[in-house]
């Protein structure tokens, strides 16, 4: 089992730039996929981005791509986002998951919901115009 606490979370006008953590109980191996997710209401949960290894190899949904950053610290323990130039359209609960397929299912690869084991508890985005 692996605990995710994500944190950073908050509110920003449009063109702000807000950073993402999630930490996790124990080290995630290097080759497991991790990514993050967010939710608006009443909408369903939409992958973000997606990364494995040390961060190099990312895949991102259109929306954010040249925006937001996903990376991870040397210790496996930390996922982070880092979201710049955000949009009012961000605006939604953030989640991390952790337990996805290896290597993210292979180049480009953005794993769906039903392919990660463990998920954190959301922090909430929400930006202003």
């Amino acid at each position: 089992q692996v605990q995710l606490v994500e944190s950073g979370g908050g509110s920003v006008h449009s063109g702000g730039s807000l950073r993402l953590s999630c930490v996790y109980s124990r080290y995630i191996y290097t080759d497991d996929c991790v990514g993050w997710f967010r939710q608006a209401p009443g909408e369903e949960r939409e992958r973000v981005a997606a990364t494995w290894g040390g961060g190099a190899t990312a895949s991102y949904e259109d929306s954010v791509k040249g925006r937001f950053t996903i990376s991870r610290d040397s210790a496996k323990t930390t996922l982070y986002l880092q979201m710049d130039n955000l949009k009012p359209e961000d605006t939604a609960m953030y989640y991390c998951a952790a337990g996805g397929p290896l290597r993210c299912g292979g180049s480009g690869g953005l794993p769906l919901r039903t392919e990660y084991k463990y998920w954190g508890q959301g922090t909430q985005v929400t930006v202003s115009s």
